[in-house]
């Protein structure tokens, strides 16, 4: 099924519509794409294309330094982490907190917490923030939306999180539900924009809409290559979220840039994602939580290694290899427990979660993989995962397990487990996204911000 194929007919006739409503103005009024300044916006969209590292100033310091009449004279609530902060270190809780202009009167939390410390799933409270004294709203626990009480106090509602530019990472649904509830209160919705840090890159299967969950909410694929603030767009032009938006450009920044080619520092934004390397590889390799297999929680390379004690890692790699045609060329690589695909290499290793988040092999040594990125832009991290999965799939005996909802909550729909399970062929299995990733690529087109 093409969730996206009914969109294709209409677009040469919808655009011509939509495009003036949604062209970016200079100075945020109440449709604008952007909160930003004409010349900011042209600044965020210019980018560095030459070496070394951009020069790149996030939503909030662009809100602060040129867009601040979207929270002037106004009661701020923000939705943040850890993530949210400006160039040089300072949490956007302080800077608006310290803004004289704006009253900061609320914070709302989503997965992870405030302060991003909280393990996957877990339920987060309301708490008061020892900083501020400022009520903190949990937005992932009893309700994963602000309510009406929450926003009383609120006059804007800001949204600034880095996003690790997947579908599913739970920060950009808490987004969605945010501008809902702001435009059932009359509340404008500000997004604070950073960098994807992987890209503008798409791959992966695009979710069925009748597999949606707040895990995956709306029809776009595993690796999606927008910012949140074009999401954000997205969301209220193409998919019918109602609500006065306001996205402030990242400025400096454009897609073909990876986050290490920013002169931002890394801040993992849950506490799972340590690294660049992690981010890059997640796309794929949580695809294994919707398995039996361990994904690294508990290691410093989370979502770099993957393992169980039943699989033999030089195995597994040889298994790969054959998986995608790749065994001519490893050669005796493969029989060393190393396979190299586009733009990855994948060793055999073996690893120990230490108090695993998850809970799974807690304090044993199990044998799996490791994969280290060798060509970025080569890499497809889902087509790889795929290739895992479908050798330890073959190679797991009845020792394998899915976790059959959350597996197809994360690939969007059953049709990848299912094809797995029946043993297609790789390029059989992932032939079959490209049309929807057009069909996104077209769609998503009049939502960009950045070059590309």
């Amino acid at each position: 099924m093409n969730p996206l194929a009914g969109f294709l007919p209409l677009l040469p006739l919808l655009l011509p519509l939509l495009l003036p409503l949604l062209a970016i103005t200079a100075c945020g009024g109440p449709e604008s794409g952007a909160g930003a300044s004409g010349a900011e916006a042209e600044s965020a969209v210019a980018g560095s294309t030459g070496g070394g590292a951009a020069t790149v100033r996030p939503g909030i310091d662009v809100l602060l330094a040129d867009s601040s009449h979207l929270i002037d004279g106004r009661r701020v609530g923000l939705i943040t982490n850890r993530s949210g902060v400006g160039r040089d270190g300072t949490s956007s809780i302080d800077l608006l907190h310290g803004y004289a202009d704006a009253e900061l009167t609320a914070l709302f939390a989503p997965e992870h917490g405030i302060r991003g410390t909280e393990a996957e799933g877990s339920a987060i409270d309301d708490a008061i923030d020892e900083g501020t004294g400022l009520p903190i709203y949990s937005l992932y626990g009893e309700t994963r939306a602000p309510t009406p009480e929450m926003l009383a106090a609120v006059d804007v509602l800001a949204f600034d999180i880095q996003d690790i530019g997947a579908r599913y990472y739970t920060y950009v649904s808490t987004m969605a539900y945010a501008m809902e509830a702001a435009g059932r209160a009359g509340v404008p919705m500000i997004v604070l924009d950073r960098p994807n840090p992987i890209g503008g890159l798409t791959q992966g299967p695009v979710l069925d809409p009748a597999f949606a969950t707040f895990v995956g909410l709306y029809p776009v694929p595993v690796r999606h290559g927008l910012t949140a603030g074009e999401l954000a767009r997205l969301y209220r032009g193409a998919f019918g979220v109602e609500v006065e938006l306001h996205v402030v450009p990242a400025a400096g920044w454009s897609a073909e840039r990876w986050f290490d080619e920013t002169d931002l520092p890394w801040i993992a934004p849950s506490l799972n994602m340590p690294s660049l390397e992690s981010a890059t590889h997640y796309p794929g390799t949580c695809l294994f939580e919707g398995t039996n297999l361990s994904v690294g929680r508990g290691t410093p390379t989370a979502f770099q290694v993957l393992g169980a004690p039943w699989l033999d890692g030089e195995a597994w790699v040889a298994e790969i290899a054959a998986v995608a045609g790749a065994e001519e060329a490893a050669g005796a690589e493969a029989a060393a427990g190393i396979a190299r695909l586009p733009g990855v290499e994948i060793r055999a290793v073996a690893f120990t979660p230490e108090s695993p988040s998850d809970g799974r092999f807690r304090g044993e040594e199990i044998s799996g993989i490791r994969l280290t990125v060798t060509d970025r832009s080569a890499y497809d991290p889902v087509r790889t995962a795929v290739a895992a999965l479908l050798a330890a799939r073959r190679l797991s005996g009845d020792a394998w397990e899915w976790r059959v909802r959350h597996f197809d909550r994360l690939a969007g729909s059953d049709g990848l487990r299912l094809a797995i399970d029946r043993g297609a062929p790789l390029d059989e299995i992932t032939s079959q996204w490209a049309a929807d990733v057009a069909a996104f690529e077209t769609l998503r087109r009049p939502y960009l911000l950045y070059p590309r």
